[in-house]
């Protein structure tokens, strides 16, 4: 053992006297306090949610309508409140008509956060109280998708679903519990009390049907 001799007192002391407990205090702290960061550290790497957060919607609506995107957080943020978070979302155009009866054919990219991206065609008839026509950027919300192949498929209309805040309006269709909201700018009388359904193709097709 190491001593060291102290000629103000004249006694030996052990040399590991001299190492202050407030220093091994101090290094227990910054273990413990390390050891406590490591858990957070991995939780921030490991994969998120396959969810699309509002803001994340609200700033790809705001790219893609552009100027025309003034009352587009409105309407999202009712989308969320009612349905929560999609787990897809497609962008778009399409154009539609009607006159009593009508149709719509649209394409865009279906965008996941899992799955990747893919391009998307939709037709559908309408018979209703709807008058009119238009062409349109389309954004829509995917809820509940369990795989791409489950977007190729009729989706139909949800009565009383339709909303129009500041000049942009949504509607809900659904099929098994999946769930797909157009929002569109401008929709005017397109917005009209119509029942109908769209179908979603991998290839593009003139049949509505």
């Amino acid at each position: 053992m190491s001593h060291l001799y102290s000629r103000k007192t004249g006694h030996v002391a052990d040399r590991r006297a001299h190492v202050p407990m407030w220093s091994l205090a101090l290094l227990a702290l910054v273990l413990v306090l390390g050891l406590g960061r490591t858990p957070a550290a991995a939780q921030s790497n490991a994969p998120g949610s396959s969810n699309y957060t509002q803001q994340e919607i609200v700033d790809a609506g705001h790219r893609f309508f552009g100027n025309v995107s003034g009352g587009l957080a409105s309407v999202i943020e009712n989308a969320f409140k009612s349905y929560g978070e999609p787990n897809g979302y497609i962008l778009g155009e399409e154009g539609s008509g009607a006159l009593i009866a009508g149709a719509r054919f649209g394409e865009g990219d279906l965008f996941t956060r899992n799955a990747g991206n893919h391009k998307v065609f939709w037709q559908g008839p309408s018979i209703g109280w709807d008058f009119g026509g238009d062409g349109a950027r389309v954004m829509m919300l995917i809820y509940n998708l369990p795989n791409v192949e489950a977007m190729y498929q009729r989706f139909a209309g949800v009565n009383g679903s339709a909303y129009l805040i500041g000049g942009f309006g949504m509607t809900v269709l659904n099929n098994n519990n999946i769930l797909v909201v157009p929002v569109k700018a401008g929709v005017g009388a397109r917005l009209g009390l119509n029942i109908g359904y769209l179908k979603f193709t991998q290839q593009p097709t003139w049949n509505p049907f």
